[in-house]
């Protein structure tokens, strides 16, 4: 395998990250960043070190995640209260985050020993077969906004199936990543999974690399779309799940102080910082009166909450005032806190245009914009109308409205009557701008390999 490509490193060895609490604005401490010298180092270890773990047993590789998943369930407080402090998620979610992570790990302990090829029929004196094998070194760059049980979806499958891994934790949060790196790296193989530090330049080196074979990565489409034309260079295959701009259609005959709950859910859990946050919601005129009164009760009576950092907020505030600006109704909300941390209130929006910013970008905050429509067909397709790809709820008493909806909206995962939720082992292919590749269930472990047809022929006697 070649070498990495002549990268420039954009720090100087000895860099650090610097973590402020959002809450309180208090220093949390402060992670060095990998050097280049030391990538290389553990990069070459990956590679060196993966034929072996390809030729672990798989039962013994699934061994070691569950042991991985006995570790985290052990420390699971120490993650939640890291996660608390790197990035104002509440303790008890980040608690229930370690709780499915150490589930997907032992999911893909029971999937990856079974993850099997097919045969193929061919001629009757030979022997034909497709196989899967791992695709050698992943780099993994995971997100801060739920830094545990997303890193574990694509830690878990990778390995299991016999990769090695370099993984990159959000730079917001680091000690959380150091933490998960550690108790990962303490049930495997020295060499199999490496932790490193970093910004997203740490992150564009490593997708550079041409000693790579997968680039995971969640987060932010604009890195994504970088990673993707990093790989198109290098060969390696990039597997994506980037921004959303979720929308939530609520159809007329709902009941609209429950439709009002889920989009407040939908909305400002965890401060509108979840991947399938709802983003934008369209409200049928028949409801919308009553759903947009009960929907403002529902924000007011949510906490505000930290965002990750002070430079999210500003960017969330940014678009919130834009949409003002431009004619939306500011029902609640929308203002910036003073005092120290990255607090922001949950804010509705009325009067919002399809054109609006707000309406076309991912907001990642607690703000729930709203358009009235005059048919669920309206809202229905400017839902659709959209660049991302990623999820879309819809919240209707009609069969045939859901059965169209599921059909019709372009996006990789539709919910009915609720904003949240899904059973163990579904998988997420999120399409367009959001991303590409399977995520989460046995669909993952796919993606973390690539088949081989054998022809099996006797030699002539």
């Amino acid at each position: 395998m070649s070498g990495p490509r002549a990268v420039t490193f954009p720090t100087e060895d000895g860099a650090t990250i610097e973590i402020l609490d959002p809450a309180t604005g208090a220093t949390v401490g402060t992670v060095p960043m990998t050097g280049l010298a030391e990538i290389d180092q553990r990069v070459e270890l990956a590679n060196r070190v993966q034929p072996a773990w390809a030729r672990t047993p798989a039962a013994e590789r699934a061994a070691a995640l569950r042991t991985c998943a006995a570790s985290l369930r052990e420390r699971a407080d120490d993650l939640a209260e890291l996660n608390h402090r790197e990035t104002g998620r509440p303790r008890p979610e980040g608690k229930e985050g370690v709780s499915a992570a150490a589930a997907t790990l032992e999911q893909y302990a029971e999937l990856g020993p079974v993850h099997r090829g097919k045969s193929l029929q061919g001629d009757f004196d030979a022997t034909d077969f497709m196989v899967w094998e791992p695709r050698g070194v992943v780099v993994a760059l995971t997100p801060w906004n739920d830094p545990v049980a997303v890193s574990c979806g694509l830690l878990s499958a990778a390995l299991v199936t016999g990769n090695t891994v370099v993984y990159k934790p959000s730079e917001r949060a680091p000690h959380t990543g150091a933490l998960l790196g550690e108790l990962f790296a303490g049930a495997l193989p020295e060499g199999v999974l490496q932790t490193v530090q970093g910004d997203g330049r740490v992150g564009a080196l490593l997708a550079a690399r041409t000693d790579v074979d997968v680039v995971a990565h969640v987060g932010s489409t604009v890195t994504g779309r970088s990673i993707a034309k990093s790989v198109a260079a290098t060969g390696a295959k990039a597997l994506l799940e980037n921004g959303g701009n979720d929308a939530l259609v609520v159809d007329t005959g709902v009941d609209p102080v429950w439709a009002a709950g889920q989009a407040a859910l939908g909305a400002f859990a965890n401060a509108g910082q979840i991947c399938v946050s709802v983003e934008r919601i369209f409200v049928h005129q028949d409801v919308a009166e009553a759903f947009l009164a009960a929907l403002v009760a529902e924000a007011e009576s949510w906490r505000a909450a930290p965002l990750v950092d002070r430079r999210h907020r500003d960017q969330v505030h940014a678009q919130v005032r834009e949409a003002v600006d431009d004619g939306a109704e500011l029902l609640t909300g929308g203002t910036m806190p003073d005092g120290a941390g990255a607090w922001y209130p949950a804010t509705v929006l009325a009067h919002c245009d399809p054109g609006m910013r707000i309406m076309r970008e991912e907001t990642f905050g607690p703000v729930a914009p709203v358009r009235v429509v005059n048919t669920f067909e309206q809202g229905l397709g400017e839902a659709a109308n959209d660049d991302y790809g990623l999820a879309a709820t819809v919240l209707t008493p009609s069969m045939a409205n859901a059965q169209r909806a599921w059909r019709e909206l372009p996006v990789g995962t539709v919910k009915i009557n609720a904003v949240f939720g899904g059973a163990p082992g579904g998988a997420a292919h999120p399409r367009r701008a959001s991303g590409t590749g399977f995520g989460y269930g046995p669909e993952l472990l796919d993606e973390m390999t690539q088949t081989k047809v054998v022809h099996l022929c006797p030699a002539p006697m």
